[in-house]
């Protein structure tokens, strides 16, 4: 009989969370070739990364948004860049997972495939076969592009904000790991129509902190991160808080004692598991998702 009880709560919960989101179309980031990269012609790649463990998207030269919109909204907003060191796009965990979880919260999420390195066969494993060096020159090559992309998608669905029934004063921004890189450029080097409400960096990547200028109109920032990161990514969210904090910017980090890099919407029975409730507590008490249930 609980079995019965239990898959039938089952079935119910999970008919549930599908039905409150809807997902449109791809939604082309720009009108004809993306500028910067106009004779980038490879075609864009989904599959399952061994080495990742996980699906992947890689080869992104046609920026785009897939929306994912709740039934019930309260105006607030989140574009997401998944992580992937710029090789690849980690789409679930750090991407659609992430927007579901918006979703059934009233906010609407929109999942942005940014231009990745060009690679050839599988990504991931080139990225790991090549030296250091020329990886991180590939890398640095295309965080331009990426952080254009990022602020293309502000800018897009700022200008439909009717129709996708939202408060283009409550739009956010969020990005894990190399799409935190992302993010830190929405932070900082936005103009009026790409400016963000709110940026959450998750375990961001980015090596030139000591460099980064906090605008004077900077967005509220949430930051979380592991310190046992294996990619030694924790000081990058550490120099990030300190940053906002002298220049007295709204800011709130969470560091966790143990979660590693990538954790995304991973359960790993840590206490980094929760970040995300971590984040949707602070949107309502900044404000952002008031009206919601």
């Amino acid at each position: 009989m609980f079995k019965v009880l239990g898959f039938t709560l089952l079935f119910w919960c999970t008919t549930l969370a599908a039905a409150a989101t809807t997902v449109r179309e791809v939604i082309p980031l720009y009108p004809g070739a993306a500028p910067g990269s106009e004779s980038w012609n490879h075609d864009e790649q989904a599959y399952f990364s061994e080495i990742f463990n996980t699906e992947v998207v890689t080869n992104v030269s046609q920026p785009s948004l897939t929306a994912f919109l709740p039934e019930a909204g309260n105006g607030a907003a989140v574009i997401i860049a998944p992580g992937g060191g710029f090789h690849a796009l980690s789409i679930n965990s750090e991407g659609n997972d992430v927007a579901r979880w918006l979703n059934e919260h009233g906010v609407a999420a929109f999942v942005l495939r940014y231009r990745l390195v060009p690679t050839e066969g599988e990504a991931v494993a080139e990225m790991m076969r090549k030296p250091q060096q020329q990886t991180r020159a590939d890398m640095d090559s295309v965080v331009p592009l990426a952080g254009a992309d990022g602020l293309a998608a502000l800018r897009l669905v700022r200008s439909r904000a009717d129709e996708f029934g939202i408060d283009p004063e409550r739009l956010g921004f969020m990005g894990f790991s190399a799409g935190g890189a992302v993010a830190i450029v929405t932070a900082t080097q936005y103009d009026a129509s790409s400016r963000p409400a709110f940026v959450a960096p998750i375990y961001a990547g980015g090596n030139d902190m000591g460099s980064l200028i906090v605008p004077a109109d900077a967005p509220p920032l949430f930051i979380a991160a592991a310190t046992d990161d294996q990619l030694g990514l924790a000081t990058t969210s550490i120099v990030l808080y300190n940053k906002w904090l002298d220049a007295k910017k709204p800011v709130e980090l969470h560091m966790y004692a143990s979660g590693g890099h990538g954790f995304g919407m991973r359960r790993q029975d840590l206490p980094s598991d929760s970040w995300i409730d971590r984040f949707g507590e602070w949107l309502t008490a900044a404000g952002f998702t008031s009206g919601s249930d």
